[in-house]
């Protein structure tokens, strides 16, 4: 009798959010297979759970899939993870479900925390229509290739970004995209969680001028054609872009300033929002 594939979707940063179900589908399954075992056994240490862990990640994944595979087949159940969030999703737990499908292997998935779904809901941009672009490339040509097709992309798009990187990206976004707003997520549901909805402008002089650390889901705005961003962005929605200026350290007065300049509206009503806020 073949086995199965169970995709478990694991905590991006509060061990509390896991399911029930995954807890309890990784203590009934014959084995896991781990992004990063170092990271993997932490969690399943902080749940009593032993069971027996496989390293599989992109270095790895032709000689270690294949031996899951062999496994499965043989009748065993691998629980799939990756380091944080939903396994399959830019790691290469994609080529392992694709691969069980080559070979008539049941795939079945508990579902759970997602990065890139957490940060589009909370990034006070559309959330309608959106498209999810991973990570760029580090390729200087093919990264500015795919930031080069997606300048007249309408939907709100969803990257991933290490913190050494951010700055880069945040340039690279303002040569192809211009003043565009961005939602810049951070350190999900861990201590440090923030959200920055703002312009690339604006948040390349932020970002240029403090310490990065943590892990970046960036939430861009769609291509518009004929609409103004004041046009779309109401008084409540400016006041809410200017509260996290206040946290850098800025002036009531300047953040005001700053964001009647990318929004249209008056500063005074701006400043008027802080500090009832």
């Amino acid at each position: 009798m073949i086995g199965k594939l169970i995709l478990v979707a694991t905590p991006i940063g509060n061990l509390l959010d896991i399911s029930a179900r995954a807890i309890e589908t990784l203590k009934i399954a014959d084995f896991i297979a781990a992004e990063d075992t170092r990271v993997t056994v932490r969690l399943l240490n902080y749940f009593d759970i032993k069971k027996p862990l496989i390293s599989y990640f992109e270095h790895n994944k032709n000689s270690k899939g294949k031996y899951i595979i062999d496994r499965i087949l043989k009748g065993e159940t691998c629980a799939l993870v990756s380091d944080a969030g939903m396994p399959a999703i830019s790691d290469p737990g994609e080529d392992l479900v694709r691969e069980c499908y080559k070979k008539n292997i049941e795939v079945s998935i508990v579902p759970g925390a997602c990065a890139f779904v957490s940060a589009l809901v909370i990034s006070g941009l559309p959330t309608g229509r959106f498209t999810f672009e991973g990570f760029l490339s580090v390729n200087k040509k093919n990264r500015f290739s795919h930031l080069e097709s997606l300048k007249n992309e309408p939907r709100t798009m969803i990257f991933y970004e290490a913190p050494h990187k951010l700055l880069r990206t945040l340039k690279d976004f303002y040569k192809f995209f211009g003043n565009r707003k961005i939602s810049i997520v951070h350190e999900i549901t861990k201590i440090h969680e923030g959200v920055l909805l703002t312009t690339l402008k604006e948040a390349s002089r932020i970002y240029g001028n403090k310490v990065i650390k943590g892990e970046f889901v960036l939430v861009l705005e769609g291509y518009k054609n004929d609409k103004s961003l004041a046009q779309e962005v109401n008084l409540e929605t400016a006041v809410k872009m200017a509260q996290p200026l206040l946290k850098e350290g800025c002036a009531i007065s300047d953040a005001a300033k700053q964001i009647s300049k990318i929004t249209g509206f008056r500063k005074s009503d701006i400043y008027k929002g802080l500090l009832k806020g």
